[in-house]
């Protein structure tokens, strides 16, 4: 079998994709040491086990659809090195993303399982990852990686890849930990800088694309805010939660950021304090609030430093208030 004929929907083994592309012949993350790719296993029996389910989302954006792929790590907190590092900066490293789905084993073999090509993928570049609270090996409840691929040329969609839709609107609260990992800032090259020019797409016609390091560095601040405003309101002896939210007939999972029980404030944390993560930030707000158990709260938008002043009376133009970090202090916010 060589490159050209895998095409999306061939059924292979593992050993015939380690013939062909190189890499190890276990695990669901395996990237190659002697050609460009890292080939992703999903099994969707395997997932169930630890409470998620890896698959296309059936709702898409105008940049088309997503596959949602659960990283490496099956005790603790799941963190970026490793295998999961190889998917992170496969784009800086000029690999393609490869994704297979089991389909089963091999006929009159128990052992060699059957796998289903699905296409060639890319991070997205706006989110290349969320992080979502799971069950481990042992039960315990981890914070794992959930990355979101883009399909980058022709990709097989078949109904069983879907992730399940929910059959009714669903809202859990559980305690806020913190969710910052040291490891993510290791995937912001050093010579990177915002708005890096990238290699355009075949039949693009974009001039250029971010890569999803940069994405990386805004995520890497916007978890270390939330750390230390974590900190602090448990400083003050409030108890904060986070909410989980799925709604009837979607397949998408919403996290929110941090809700403070005590004083009844949902908090939407940006780790930028520009025009278009404070847009965002009010329109979360404002999504989430419909859906959270307490409808009446007050909703804040919190940012790394002080916006432009236009931009403060956005938010409270929208009704909200506005929490900044100036030094080790909180600007804005006062106990209710």
């Amino acid at each position: 079998m060589t490159s050209v004929e895998l095409t999306p929907g061939d059924v292979v083994t593992r050993a015939q994709m380690q013939d062909l592309f190189g890499g190890g012949p276990q695990g669901g993350i395996i990237p190659s040491a002697t050609t460009p790719n890292v080939l992703i296993y999903a099994d969707h029996d395997s997932g169930k086990a630890y409470g998620y389910q890896d698959g296309w989302l059936a709702e898409e954006d105008e940049k088309g659809p997503i596959f949602e792929y659960t990283g490496a790590g099956i005790e603790g907190d799941q963190t970026l090195a490793d295998r999961n590092k190889s998917i992170a900066l496969h784009a800086e490293q000029g690999r393609a993303l490869r994704v297979f789905v089991c389909v089963g084993y091999v006929k009159g073999n128990s052992g060699t399982k059957k796998h289903r090509y699905l296409g060639e993928f890319k991070l997205d570049d706006d989110e290349p990852f969320v992080r979502r609270r799971a069950l481990d090996q042992n039960q315990d409840t981890r914070w794992v990686y959930v990355f979101r691929m883009r399909p980058v040329s022709e990709v097989e969609q078949v109904a069983d890849d879907f992730v399940s839709a929910a059959p009714e609107d669903v809202v859990e609260t559980v305690p806020a930990v913190p969710i910052s990992d040291p490891t993510m800032l290791e995937l912001k090259p050093a010579e990177a800088t915002s708005g890096q020019l990238a290699k355009p797409e075949k039949k693009s016609k974009k001039k250029a694309t971010r890569k999803p390091s940069d994405a990386v560095e805004i995520t890497w601040r916007e978890a270390e805010l939330s750390d230390r405003f974590l900190a602090f309101l448990q400083g003050q002896g409030h108890e904060v939660e986070r909410v989980k939210i799925r709604i009837k007939g979607l397949t998408a999972t919403f996290w929110t950021d941090l809700y403070d029980v005590t004083d009844n404030v949902l908090y939407e944390l940006k780790g930028s304090s520009g025009r278009n993560a404070v847009r965002m930030a009010i329109g979360q707000l404002h999504d989430y609030s419909r859906h959270i158990p307490n409808k009446d709260a007050q909703l804040v938008v919190m940012l790394p430093e002080k916006p432009v002043d236009d931009l403060a009376e956005l938010v409270a133009h929208a009704g909200m208030e506005l929490v900044y970090e100036d030094g080790d202090k909180f600007i804005g916010w006062t106990a209710a």
